[in-house]
């Protein structure tokens, strides 16, 4: 099992890093990551947070610990500021939360995220097939949702991503122990969303990728 988008305390997740890295372990992780949310004026603060905490628990524990973050409801315009500097900082990965459509979240994210070369684009939403594409050509993956809400928009995001030629990859957005997807979990919401057998190998592979196996 492979996971790159799981929230701490230190935005609105229920675990202190370590817990949350000892409960992925008994669950059999090969790697996952912090992603806590950040906007313009938190990324300063929480990225080199992550960053240690990843550091430290890789150094001593049998699976690895990546440093992301999420960047979320930010303003278009700061965007691409805002993913570069987590990048700056020592994120590992960099996710934007995209258009779900549960929450408000500015029209033309989906675009600005891909443009701004983010890692992973979270629950993009009703994403276009044109934005799909400038995905595919930047090597931006398209989440596939295990969250409540954001998972509504599961089966257009496959059916989008497939057109368009771009990656697709599962986040659970963990915020508590009962968020926790093992593998078996995991590929029962891909093929839920729509995924053959084989484009649900293809997702853990691309995971894989990302995290440096």
């Amino acid at each position: 099992m492979i996971d790159f988008h799981m929230h701490t305390f230190l935005s609105d997740g229920e675990l202190i890093p370590a817990e949350l890295a000892r409960r992925v372990e008994v669950k059999g992780f090969r790697a996952f990551a912090f992603a806590d949310h950040v906007d313009h004026a938190t990324v300063e603060a929480t990225v080199p947070v992550l960053v240690r905490a990843a550091r430290e628990l890789s150094a001593v524990m049998s699976l690895k610990v990546l440093a992301s973050c999420e960047v979320t409801h930010c303003r278009l315009e700061h965007i691409a500021a805002v993913v570069a500097r987590a990048r700056q900082l020592g994120a590992d990965l960099v996710i934007v939360h995209g258009e779900s459509p549960v929450e408000p979240v500015l029209p033309g994210t989906n675009r600005a995220a891909i443009a701004a070369g983010t890692d992973i684009l979270a629950h993009p939403g009703f994403i276009t097939e044109a934005d799909a594409r400038e995905a595919a050509r930047r090597g931006v993956a398209l989440e596939i949702s295990g969250r409540r809400g954001h998972s509504l928009t599961n089966g257009h995001v496959t059916v989008t991503a497939r057109a368009a030629g771009a990656a697709v990859i599962f986040g659970s957005d963990a915020h508590g122990p009962q968020d926790l997807y093992d593998r078996a979990g995991a590929e029962a919401v891909l093929r839920g969303a729509g995924l053959s057998v084989q484009e649900v190998a293809a997702a853990f592979r691309y995971a894989e990728r990302l995290a440096k196996f």
